[in-house]
């Protein structure tokens, strides 16, 4: 059973930094493609950054504004995100969520398993 757990979260001032981490387990997932999206109540939720775990391939959204690096470890079977730069705007519940097709980093349904998800606020 795929389990994703996200942590890293927290309440930031505008400017500061943050790095989220989901830690995944129950499956070999070097044809993943992993992911991590956002949400803020009435809206969709919506792709942030995704990487391919085989090859480290990697796809930003336009919300990132070259703000945000995603990576993963190996070793630790753990994605990253590191959010720098953090403005008010990316307050939202941040999700891990993997894509066992390995194909698309762009298509929401293609995300079989997600995570509980982590709050980030980010204070003016």
């Amino acid at each position: 059973q795929v389990q994703l757990v996200e942590s890293g979260g927290g309440l930031v001032q505008s400017g500061d930094s943050l790095r989220l981490s989901c830690a995944a387990s129950g499956r070999t997932f070097s044809s993943y493609v992993m992911g991590w999206f956002r949400q803020v109540p009435g809206k969709e939720r919506e792709l942030v950054a995704a990487i391919s775990w085989g090859n480290s391939r990697t796809y930003y959204t336009d919300v990132t504004e070259g703000r945000f690096t995603i990576s993963r470890d190996n070793a630790k079977n753990t994605v990253y995100l590191q959010m720098n730069s953090l403005k008010p705007e990316d307050t939202a519940v941040y999700y891990c969520a993997a894509n066992p097709t390995g194909i698309h980093f762009y298509i929401t349904s293609d995300y079989y398993y997600w995570g509980q998800g982590t709050q980030v606020t980010v204070s003016s």
